[in-house]
């Protein structure tokens, strides 16, 4: 095994996202270099395009992660609401979030990985997990090399929201999120677009089914604009196409640099395992995203962490436990973030159901207040205020 230091690991962390990256960078903290760790992905994780808005919340990030301003690009301040017939809504909150540069963040952690005895590999492509009698063998090819095979007691699956790795398997029947959890986003790096450099945008209605457009801030000059639609929008034009015509009709001053397309895998009302057979799953992997937002900065994060912590309980563990610690890992999830994603996902399909007319009549409607007043309940509020036939759908989803 020339390509790594050892074919025997405690551990192979699959997938070095915010998710894989803060799993594998907590278990090697948590086990002081006793333990094998390998981190595994087919890129450097600081290499572009990296599909995100990048924008957090900064006291979020800052209790898992210390923020450096190295891998900041700016502060923000606030959100604006914008209505399909765009009177705009106004949360005002001072450097209430961050937006990244997720390159620098994620080399940032990458370097947390490194310094906690972590072995990285940022040039190997996993081409299949099997399940063996003593944990899992991980057949790997290096810079598109011959394809090698690694043995690990445990895998930490963090490879994205397609969750391809573990299809099949016949052992990890009832963990598989599969496709029905994907939503389809699109977004354009652009310049030329008026924007505040310390808000996000937000653009809701009937334009947007089942989602959200958005314009994020960049550098000042650039921004991310795009949307997501819900999984089962039927598209009448394609995406790129509607993403071009909304920024020509609303922006014709604008410049797109480039279009990125992808699917983020969103939280149901479905619960499933986060671990099962020495598998666990983190971050997009285990569909952690918020179902409203869609935000998983820093809901990746966290599960990394959560789930580290299960996998070094495991290890630690003879093995007639293993299957309880298992199970627990969704407990601890829900502990922290579950339960409340859980309730958004109930409400998801009630606010889905606001029609443009009650958008509009609740943002005209608080556009005309001061800033201070404009908080996000008072926001909230309003929208339902708007659609009153959905305060009580709304009630009973949130119990």
């Amino acid at each position: 095994m020339a390509n790594f230091a050892s074919n025997r690991y405690d551990v192979v962390v699959c997938g070095a996202g915010p998710a894989g990256l803060m799993a594998a960078c907590t278990l090697g903290r948590l086990t002081g270099g006793a333990r094998r760790i390998l981190l595994l992905d087919k890129k450097e994780p600081w290499k572009e395009p990296i599909f995100c808005a990048e924008a957090v919340s900064n006291d979020r990030l800052n209790a898992l992660w210390p923020v450096d301003p190295s891998f900041v690009r700016g502060t923000l301040s606030g959100i604006y609401f914008t209505s399909p017939k765009r009177y705009r809504a106004e949360f005002y909150s001072k450097d209430c979030g961050l937006i990244l540069d997720r390159r620098l963040f994620h080399h940032n952690l990458a370097d947390g990985c490194s310094a906690a005895g972590v072995e990285c590999r940022y040039d190997a492509l996993i081409k299949k997990l099997e399940k063996t009698a003593e944990g899992w063998n991980v057949s790997v090819s290096v810079a598109g090399g011959e394809v090698e095979t690694l043995s690990a007691a445990a895998v930490v699956d963090a490879s994205g929201p397609s969750c391809k790795l573990t299809r099949g398997i016949e052992c990890l029947q009832g963990i598989e999120s599969g496709d029905a959890d994907l939503e389809p986003a699109i977004f354009a790096v652009a310049e030329g677009i008026e924007h505040s450099k310390e808000h996000i945008e937000l653009f809701f209605g009937s334009e947007f089914e089942s989602g959200y457009g958005w314009i994020f801030p960049r550098d000042g000059k650039e921004v991310n604009i795009g949307f997501v639609l819900g999984k089962d929008v039927k598209h009448k034009v394609p995406l790129r196409q509607k993403l071009l015509d909304f920024i020509a009709r609303d922006y014709p001053e604008a410049k797109v640099k480039a279009v990125y397309g992808g699917a983020i895998a969103c939280t149901g009302t479905e619960i499933r395992p986060f671990a099962k057979c020495g598998l666990f799953k983190a971050g997009d992997a285990a569909s952690c995203v918020n179902p409203i937002s869609r935000s998983g900065i820093v809901e990746s994060l966290l599960c990394g962490k959560v789930v580290a912590e299960s996998v070094k309980e495991w290890l630690d563990d003879s093995g007639a436990n293993r299957e309880a610690i298992e199970a627990k890992t969704l407990d601890r999830w829900m502990a922290v973030l579950g339960k409340k994603h859980l309730q958004v996902a109930r409400a998801k399909a009630g606010f889905n159901k606001i029609s443009d007319a009650q958008f509009d009549r609740a943002a005209k409607k608080l556009s005309k207040l001061p800033r201070e007043k404009q908080t996000l309940f008072r926001i909230f509020f309003n929208v339902l205020w708007a659609a009153p036939s959905l305060i009580w759908k709304m009630r009973s989803f949130l119990r």
